[in-house]
């Protein structure tokens, strides 16, 4: 099977339409964005493949509906809360001189991204409309599921506790096996949308694209959770209880003894 191209730039300009409140707010490009395109993108494909869609890879599409439309109500929620009002004041100071072209880069740049993480389902649904069965796709929808669920849990506890106690960090719940455990579930749930498409991969083409997207969204949780390390080290490094917590609880992956990505500085600046 060959890669869909005329597939691909639909879904390609979907990802652009969508983006396109970027402008307005250039944080939204990598939030708001970002869940809208892999919603929009989910609900167009159902569209376009419904009298083929079924089992397995309709689950995978639908679990990718649920995922862009649970971030971006989380995100909205947020968004509303007094709480995070200083971090999107920053937001708004740090990109406030960002120029047109800039936004125009950044614009293409998301919206490709958002193009090659949801290319595995595309490439999926392709494959099974012509007759093939995706072995593959139960296995990554598995792991999906795990992610998604991870990410969710972390995200709602995170926020419950910083309603109660804005001027700590939280430590509860899964952040007591890891201290970035939303960004792990982010990372698992795209290497399960990876996984799901390998039966899909057929052409080097398709290996490069699928593989490029996953690799670069798992680069770029692991320099969010370093960015995250920094900020927290900055807010409440001087605490005992703090050096206790981060020198204990494993940043990024549970049960390993991973407890800093300090050294990830330079390499994600």
């Amino acid at each position: 099977m060959t890669v869909p191209w005329h597939l691909v730039g639909l879904a390609f300009l979907i990802c652009l339409a969508v983006s396109a409140p970027g402008f307005r707010r250039v944080y939204y490009f990598v939030s708001l964005c970002y869940a809208g395109a892999i919603a929009a993108q989910s609900l167009v494909f159902w569209l376009v493949f419904h009298d083929t869609v079924e089992g397995w890879t309709l689950l995978q599409l639908g679990l990718l509906f649920v995922y862009g439309v649970r971030l971006g109500a989380f995100l909205a929620i947020r968004e509303r809360n007094p709480v995070y009002a200083r971090e999107l004041a920053g937001a708004e100071r740090r990109t406030a001189g960002v120029k047109l072209w800039q936004k125009v880069a950044i614009w293409l740049g998301v919206s490709l991204l958002f193009t090659l993480l949801f290319l595995p389902a595309l490439l999926t649904l392709s494959l099974q409309a012509q007759g093939a069965w995706p072995a593959s796709t139960p296995l990554g929808v598995m792991v999906m599921v795990a992610g998604l669920v991870i990410e969710s849990v972390a995200d709602w506890q995170k926020y419950r506790y910083k309603l109660a106690n804005p001027a700590h960090y939280c430590d509860v719940g899964l952040y007591r096996m890891v201290r970035c455990p939303n960004y792990f579930g982010e990372m698992l749930f795209w290497f399960g949308v990876w996984l799901s498409g390998l039966s899909a991969y057929t052409t080097i083409a398709a290996w490069l694209l699928a593989t490029l997207g996953m690799l670069y969204i798992e680069a770029l949780m692991t320099a969010a959770a370093a960015g995250l390390e920094r900020k927290q080290d900055e807010r409440y490094g001087t605490e005992p209880d703090y050096q206790d917590y981060v020198r204990t609880v494993p940043i990024l992956f549970p049960a390993t003894a991973i407890y800093s990505l300090r050294k990830l500085r330079l390499a994600f600046r």
